[in-house]
């Protein structure tokens, strides 16, 4: 890997392109380096990771209407959407299978000096390969570099800290994918990167207070912008250059300011694009950093079956910034106290997901959220004792280099009624890569299997399960087999709307 410095330049510098940070990442993109096996190994156990989320949020109603709008496009080649049968327009595809991966907050996640979930490349990648008879040696090369770009970008620059969503960081990674999977020049993938991060920079209300629906859309509306950038960009149309380093770009006005200066690492020519080995997926629906809380409440509800409610006087978790700030009592969001508030909000509040993972020993995408569940009376008064903490160490972990040290999880202590304590701790989830069960291909698939179960017909579950491990070798022809079409008569006519 090498280092890229960025910093802000005047107009008056000039910056030659060569030296621009989309230019950077663009050469990478046209590299045609071979894809390593474990690499595409990986790959194929994100799609059925997608796959398995998508399907799981069929019935639900942001999926729903994304997938009405698709409807409403249709198109020839074009590509595919979970759930039905025909083709539609690629960007409108990549936008309702986008949505539905996201849904659940239930797929794969990087997080360092950003936050990201690396699938939310998938959508675009594979929605463009379908509309452009790609293969799935293709799919792979453009998948594997989407990974890499978002990876590198999470690594080097914070947009969080300047309350700007981390799907800014997608609409370039996605575009760049795009330009690999269809071997365009780095002239044109860069132009689509600079056109795909100018129209993707919005604030993180969406993931701020009372959480809607649009949490879904957001990133899906990145890879739909990056489909269209890179349309553009091969019909010879031009970006805001140089979008990173202008003194109005993005850097200088949106992030650190004008005095600003960032490393980005990318690899070096011919060097394989790996960083989809870095990512992680998640066992529970539920944001990345509640993995791990999830877990060790499980862990302490078979240990101490006695606890209850009325027997704990307070729980203090104490963990990174990240986790107190965002989805801790420090981000001093009421709403993530109300048994009342959105399912998207109950997934981004810690205090309510460790109250239930503790009382009812495991996590499930649909039950753990139920409003009868929220609202159950023990669930909430105790739900009102746990608070966060941020703990400095558990802060330097976070934001650690060392895959062997960086943690997402921290020490909790419960204070029975009695006086007595438990003390208990957990640093990265059980599925990690690091943690006491790491998932592999054989929990994947049978992460599919259970949330396609009543969705899709066993035969169905199947056909995708066989098409998606053979992915190297599939033809133009069989890529469009990478979706899956619920049981008849499940899915219903969705909204209307303009279209």
């Amino acid at each position: 890997m090498k280092l890229h410095s960025v910093r802000v330049h005047p107009s008056s510098e000039n910056l030659p392109r060569e030296d621009q940070l989309a230019w950077k990442i663009a050469e990478v993109a046209a590299d045609p380096v071979a894809v390593t096996p474990e690499v595409t190994e990986m790959v194929i156990n994100r799609l059925i990771d997608n796959a398995s989320v998508a399907t799981a949020s069929l019935t639900r109603g942001p999926a729903i209407a994304a997938r009405a709008q698709a409807e409403d496009h249709p198109y020839e080649p074009g590509s595919t959407v979970f759930g039905i049968a025909g083709r539609f327009g690629p960007e409108w595809a990549a936008w309702a299978n986008g949505v539905a991966v996201r849904e659940l907050d239930y797929h794969d996640t990087f997080l360092a000096a950003e936050y990201s979930h690396p699938g939310d490349n998938i959508p675009p990648i594979l929605a463009v390969a379908q509309q452009a008879g790609c293969t799935g040696a293709d799919l792979v090369r453009g998948i594997a570099t989407g990974y890499e770009i978002q990876v590198d970008l999470v690594k080097a620059i914070s947009l969080h800290a300047h309350k700007i969503d981390h799907v800014a960081h997608l609409g370039p990674s996605a575009a760049a994918g795009i330009g690999t999977m269809l071997r365009l020049s780095p002239e044109v993938i860069f132009q689509s990167i600079g056109q795909a991060l100018h129209t993707t920079t919005a604030t993180r209300q969406s993931r701020k207070g009372e959480i809607s629906t649009w949490k879904a859309y957001a990133p899906a509306f990145a890879g739909k912008m990056a489909i269209e950038a890179v349309d553009r960009a091969m019909r010879g149309q031009t970006s805001p250059t140089p979008i990173y380093e202008g003194e109005d770009g993005v850097i200088a006005w949106l992030l650190d300011g004008v005095d600003a200066h960032y490393e980005v690492p990318l690899p070096e020519a011919g060097e394989a694009k790996r960083g989809i080995l870095d990512t992680y997926t998640k066992e529970h629906s539920a944001e990345y950093q509640a993995q791990a809380w999830i877990d060790v409440a499980r862990k302490l509800h078979n240990e101490y079956p006695d606890l209850a409610a009325d027997t704990i006087a307070s729980v203090v978790i104490h963990t990174s910034h990240h986790t107190h700030f965002v989805i801790g009592s420090g981000a001093n969001d009421p709403q993530k106290y109300d048994p009342t508030a959105s399912r998207e909000t109950l997934d981004h509040s810690i205090p309510y997901i460790f109250t239930v993972a503790l009382q009812d020993g495991e996590w499930h995408h649909e039950r753990s959220y139920a409003p009868e569940r929220a609202g159950r009376p023990d669930t909430v008064a105790l739900w009102n004792r746990v608070t966060t903490t941020e703990d400095a160490e558990w802060t330097r972990r976070y934001h650690s280099n060392d895959p062997a040290e960086k943690a997402f999880g921290g020490r909790v202590v419960i204070t029975r009624t009695d006086g007595t304590s438990i003390v208990d701790q957990i640093a990265v989830a059980d599925a990690h890569p690091l943690g006491a069960r790491p998932f592999v291909r054989e929990h994947y698939i049978a992460k599919f299997r259970a949330l396609a179960a009543g969705i899709l017909d066993a035969v169905e579950i199947e056909r995708f399960l066989e098409l998606v491990q053979r992915l190297p070798e599939l033809t133009a022809n069989e890529l469009g087999g990478l979706t899956v079409t619920a049981k008849p008569g499940l899915l219903g006519a969705g909204p209307k709307g303009l279209f």
